[in-house]
């Protein structure tokens, strides 16, 4: 443990320079109330003081914005009251989709608002809020990462806002119950990001000075604001979600059919301003989103991200234990097997430095397979302005009844964030052990991280430990699992990982042409067995120019040295790659256009070797935006695969998705997708009714076709739910 003692030392020395402080800033209490309609015409508006000021961050990130954004923040004690007014040039309006929740459309794509609260002040979490001006409303959590920040829209709660054009004013209007946030009554401060996104001339604008080197919503950059009688207590708060599911499905490979009626209930309820108890009955896998298909030429698991609401308040507490490979909790193996009957999780902070998340789920014992209990303890104490400290306890039991048997899976462990007062650096430190049920020795991971970022230059580094019998049976850890697909059995075994990367890129600020250069991006992953042989090396090279208009035209370069040690079914056609040295390299080349055009394409082309084969590729994605009635997007990939001896295999995936909105309340989306490797054509038809905010009607249609395309498998899904909150 020596080496973790050295890192955090060395974590201390750099802490030590460059710190800075922010101002201080106010929203007032005031006993109004206002008509959230957009139009911004209340006495009070004119009472209140104005933040502007807003800085360029994309295509430039240098000076003020040419066109201005004009902020003004009130609460009466039951809602914080936010407007914005946008000062264009022109009345004209650029929508991409008026989707709650699509936030590569209904905001990135689109003129849109937004408006984030850091309300614990412990840049580890925050609600982020935006509008467009089509008045589609996304909603979603800002979580710390190992390496950062990342956005998550799968998180909703009940707010109101309402835009309108004036002149050639963009006015936004927004009410958000203080009830439905978490704050830190004693603190009374919360900390805040606004900006916003202008399609028409490609342009990000943000209120505090960013440069483009860090993501828009880096909680290290918000905005200091006090709360001005900020209330002690508010209503309790009870969130209450019935739903019921009627669900066809018919097997034509059997012939089988199954109706089933499925009642679920979700609750929420505010224990305090800042703690929350969440409870389920009977929550589904949903059969109202489909997971994207994927063509997955690797030997390893594909993630895909959760759905279910449970699991999503105080999401980052729980999914945020281990890096994104060697992560200790992933909540979709949880019902993955047989369904979840019931869940129940207390998560929000005790204190203002301290964070507790305790969830409890039950699974149905079905089909031979036993019932499971699933727990997970993690509690995350904030230690000082730099250093954050997790520690954690995932365990699965199977149980019989009410009792719990001697089968199971713990894993326990502790993690160490860090990040600079000069927001340069960012390290992380993780160290994990599992116990499992006749399984001893080799049970610990480790790993450590230092990042690096300022304006043009980004650098990483990590060295990570997972030994063969770090078993985490409800994480998601695919590179300890290595299929043999000679002996048609799975060995588990451990490795040692080191990871490096930079990017650097130059700005010509003075170019007509040219609005970034990015020359060097490179990373390096090298893996060695328990034996300390090498098993793998893998490195990546890009560069790419970005033109003013923000398309970008591309070169990658990639070489692999596999040292396979265990047969490889690549072609899936029963002949394996042979256990041996490999060593292979390929290129590709694309092209991606504007964004803010009715039509937008990427385009690439890639060849090269792979193992002792060849291996074409070629892709393009389509999209075009009949704005703002409807967003058709054709994405199609082409794997060709020449294995000598072995075969020859074409992987065709396909996919189509058609999104027609009614209303931003009514929409229809159909996708269809098309996977040769996965031998499925799945067509998922679904019209969707917001009829009271988060309460949906979904119909849902859905077919499946083999390659020869005859169907599979057919069913019809209608979901209706009421949110009532009190």
């Amino acid at each position: 443990m020596g080496f973790i003692k050295h890192f955090v030392f060395m974590l201390l020395l750099l802490s030590s320079t460059n710190s800075w402080a922010q101002d201080t800033l106010e929203i007032q209490f005031l006993e109004e109330s206002i008509k959230v309609d957009g139009k911004l015409n209340e006495d009070v508006w004119n009472a209140l003081p104005t933040y502007t000021n807003f800085h360029n961050y994309l295509p430039t990130d240098m000076g003020l914005a040419k066109n201005q954004t004009e902020v003004k923040l009130f609460h009466n004690g039951e809602y914080l009251f936010v407007s914005a007014v946008y000062k264009d040039t022109t009345s004209k309006v650029q929508l991409s989709s008026l989707k709650r929740d699509d936030i590569a459309n209904t905001v990135a794509e689109s003129e849109t608002f937004v408006f984030i609260m850091d309300t614990q002040s412990q840049q580890q979490s925050a609600y982020y809020f935006a509008v467009n001006m089509g008045g589609a409303q996304v909603d979603g959590l800002i979580e710390r990462i190992n390496e950062g920040f990342s956005l998550s829209s799968n998180w909703n709660t009940v707010w109101n806002a309402a835009t309108q054009v004036n002149g050639t004013n963009k006015q936004f209007e927004l009410a958000i119950p203080l009830k439905n946030l978490s704050f830190n009554r004693d603190n009374g401060a919360i900390a805040l990001q606004t900006y916003v996104r202008d399609i028409k001339n490609n342009s990000w604008t943000i209120f505090t000075d960013l440069s483009r080197n860090y993501r828009l919503f880096d909680l290290r950059f918000f905005q200091s604001f006090t709360i001005d009688h900020l209330p002690k207590t508010t209503a309790a708060r009870f969130a209450v979600v019935p739903s019921v599911t009627m669900n066809t499905n018919n097997d034509r490979v059997i012939d089988d059919s199954e109706t089933r009626v499925i009642p679920s209930l979700d609750v929420q309820y505010n224990l305090n301003s800042s703690l929350k108890l969440d409870a389920t009955i009977n929550p589904d896998f949903s059969q109202i989103d489909v997971d994207q298909q994927v063509t997955n030429l690797t030997r390893f698991d594909v993630f895909f991200p959760e759905q279910r609401n449970f699991f999503l308040e105080n999401a980052d507490l729980f999914s945020n234990l281990g890096p994104d490979d060697v992560n200790p909790f992933y909540s979709r193996r949880i019902g993955q097997e047989t369904a979840m009957q019931f869940g129940l999780k207390l998560s929000g902070n005790v204190a203002q430095k301290t964070r507790l998340g305790i969830l409890n789920a039950q699974t149905e014992a079905e089909d031979g397979l036993p019932s499971q209990n699933f727990t997970v303890s993690v509690a995350e104490q904030q230690l000082g302005h730099r250093f954050a400290a997790t520690g954690f306890f995932v365990n699965r039991q199977v149980t019989d009844g009410f009792a719990l048997t001697d089968d199971y899976n713990r894993v326990a462990g502790m993690n160490l964030n860090y990040k600079s007062q000069n927001r340069k650096w960012i390290g992380i430190a993780n160290v994990a052990q599992s116990f499992t049920t006749d399984i001893s020795g080799k049970n610990n991971f480790y790993n450590l991280g230092m990042f690096y970022n300022v304006r043009g230059t980004a650098l990483g580094a990590s060295l990570r430990q997972v030994q063969r019998n770090y078993v985490a049976h409800v994480g998601f850890t695919p590179r300890l699992f290595n299929f043999d697909a000679e002996q048609n059995v799975t060995i588990r075994e451990g490795y040692t990982q080191s990871s490096v990367y930079g990017v650097l890129t130059k700005f010509p600020e003075r170019s007509g042409n040219i609005n970034e250069f990015r020359y060097f991006n490179g990373s390096s992953d090298i893996y060695w067995d328990e034996d300390g042989t090498l098993q793998q090396s893998t490195s990546f090279y890009n560069t790419a120019l970005f033109f003013k208009e923000l398309s970008a035209v591309y070169v990658n370069l990639y070489h692999d040295y596999v040292n396979l040690k265990y047969a490889f079914d690549a072609l899936g056609n029963g002949n394996a790659l042979a256990p041996d040295a490999y060593r292979f390299f390929r290129a590709r080349v694309g092209y991606n256009s504007a964004r803010n055009r009715n039509f937008v394409y990427r385009v690439f082309a890639q060849y090269g070797q792979f193992y002792d084969g060849l291996n074409t590729s070629v892709g393009a994605t389509l999209n075009y935006r009949l704005l703002p009635f409807a967003n058709l997007l054709v994405n199609y990939q082409l794997d060709d695969l020449d294995l000598n001896e072995l075969g020859r295999e074409t992987f065709h995936l396909a996919q189509f998705t058609g999104e027609v909105f009614f209303t931003n309340r009514l929409n229809w989306t159909t996708y269809v997708q098309y996977s040769t490797q996965n031998d499925n054509l799945n067509i998922n038809s679904r019209l969707q009714w917001e009829y009271k905010p988060l309460s949906y009607v979904y119909i849902v249609l859905t077919d499946n076709f083999n390659e020869q395309l005859a169907r599979t498998n057919w069913g019809v899904a209608v979901k209706v739910n009421y949110r009532w909150d009190f």
